[in-house]
This record gives C-alpha cells, sequence and structure tokens, in this order.
C-alpha cells in the first residue's frame, strides 16, 4: 500500500469475498492506489484469502449472513473513515481511479458521499445501453456520516447523511464466469428478494407475474436501448426479465406454503432408486 501523504485523507478499500482467488488479484490491484486494502472472506477453500494477502490486503474471516451485513462488517474494520467498497469481481478503471485521488487530494469537500457508472461485461462485452449501464452506485463515503444501512441483506446500498457526487469513469463489473453461473447466480437472487418481500408483507399476484417480467424487458431493450449492444443486450434483457418471473413465483410459493428447496431428507432417502 502506498504510504499516506501528510495533509491528504486517507482512503481505506474493502471488498467482501467467497471463492474469488482467480479473480480477486485484479481487483486489488485496481485498489492500490487507496491507504490500505481490508478483505472479509466468508470462508473461501480456493485460496483467496492467500492471494489478498500477498497483494497486502489485511484480511479477515466472518460467516455469511448477507451481503448488507458482510460488507458492514468489513467498513467496521477499515482504519480510515473514507471507504471505497468493492466487490471482487469489480475493477477501478484509470479514469475513475484519477476522479477518486482528486477528490481525496482535495480532502473529499464536495460531499459526504460519491457515485459513479457501474458497467458491466456480458458475453465478452461491455454493455452501455438498456438497465445494465449506466448503473450508478454510491461506494465512495464518509463512514461517519453513512454506510450499508436498512433491513435488506440483497441488492443492498449505502446511504449518506449529506450531499452526494457524481465522479467520471466507470466501475468495471465482472458478473459472471459462465452463463450457468449467472442463471445460478440470479436464481439465488430471486430466492433472496422473495423472502425478504413475503417477510414484509408484499404478495405475488397474476398481474405482477405477467406484466413485471414484460415490462423489465421493454423498459430495457426498447426504452433504454438495450438492442443498441447486440446479443449481449437481448440475452441480457431476457436473464433480468427472468429473475423478475423467478421472485415472483417464489413469493407466490412462499404465501402458499411451498418449499423453495429440497427439505432435509434421511440417508436412507438419499440412497432410495429415483
Amino acid at each position: 500500500m502506498p504510504a499516506a501523504t501528510p495533509g491528504r485523507v486517507p482512503l481505506s478499500a474493502c471488498v467482501i469475498a467467497f471463492n474469488e482467488a482467480d479473480r480477486i488479484g485484479e481487483c486489488l490491484a485496481s485498489l492500490a492506489f487507496c491507504d490500505e486494502i481490508v478483505v472479509v472472506d466468508s470462508g473461501s477453500t480456493d485460496g483467496t484469502r492467500e492471494v489478498a494477502r500477498a497483494a497486502g490486503a489485511r484480511v479477515f474471516e466472518r460467516a455469511f449472513d448477507g451481503f448488507r451485513s458482510q460488507k458492514q462488517f468489513a467498513i467496521q474494520q477499515c482504519a480510515h473513515d473514507w471507504i471505497l467498497s468493492l466487490d471482487a469481481d469489480e475493477r477501478v478503471d484509470a479514469r475513475l481511479r484519477a476522479a477518486i485521488e482528486a477528490e481525496r487530494d482535495g480532502g473529499f469537500q464536495r460531499a459526504a458521499g460519491y457515485r459513479f457508472a457501474r458497467m458491466s461485461e456480458y458475453y465478452g462485452r461491455f454493455l452501455r445501453h438498456g438497465t445494465a449501464y449506466p448503473d450508478r452506485v454510491l461506494r465512495l463515503f464518509d463512514r461517519r456520516r453513512g454506510g450499508w444501512h436498512g433491513d435488506r441483506e440483497i441488492h443492498e446500498a449505502v446511504s449518506v447523511e449529506g450531499p452526494v457526487a457524481l465522479l467520471p469513469g466507470d466501475l468495471l463489473h465482472h458478473p459472471f464466469r459462465s452463463f450457468m453461473q449467472l442463471l445460478d447466480k440470479k436464481q439465488r437472487y430471486a430466492r433472496m428478494m422473495a423472502e425478504h418481500d413475503f417477510a414484509r408483507g408484499k404478495r405475488a399476484t397474476l398481474g405482477k407475474l405477467v406484466l413485471a417480467p414484460a415490462w423489465r424487458f421493454f423498459r430495457g431493450f426498447v426504452l433504454k436501448a438495450g438492442f443498441l449492444d447486440g446479443w449481449p443486450g437481448l440475452i441480457e434483457s431476457f436473464v433480468s426479465a427472468n429473475y423478475v418471473r423467478q421472485k415472483t413465483i417464489m413469493l407466490w410459493l412462499l404465501q402458499n406454503g411451498q418449499p423453495l428447496v429440497d427439505p432435509p431428507r434421511s440417508r436412507r432417502d438419499h440412497n432410495a432408486a429415483p
């Protein structure tokens, strides 16, 4: 990590990770301009912690109980109050790094938090249209005035007390290694959101099941010009619409007492012929 410059506001970066040995190195390299890097690992078995330590990060282990809680724990382990929070599949591009460094050199005087665009790679191309971009996220903030608050553990967001400014540049996002991993990830997120909504009294309706996915596709592919990204834009629009459909189906199952996952079975059941 670079030595802190006298008079310059120090900046901590923090990353949560699970089995990211093949990707976290590039993430941490993009954070080399920060004064420290903290990694919170949730039980990786692929050498993620070793890669992070080799890159100079301080590494903590914590059982995963939700994205929001894990990220809030991470910022609490940081030595400095100004925080840059990333996921292991994200990287700071050169333009965004320059903008962050300029704000840091100026003492972060303009705001309590900063947003910037996140650009996701889908099927070999960074999408620049549809609902995937600019996908502005608040990831740089003063923890004394904000953090990962609220009660939603999925699709979590930072909130701050005070003004928020927008920075140029992109947070480069590599959300999946394969198409099957993407589908599994979306299904897991749909389940978490359905459980969150059900616990708060929301209920599925036939209208939501039919209309909401269609609207998600139309909004992203047509209104937000996802078609300009070609086949990757089309596939992303279909996958996003299917996520909305799965979430509604799972919410209906919950409200009707139906299981979302296989119930525990005895060893005898496992050994029984199908």
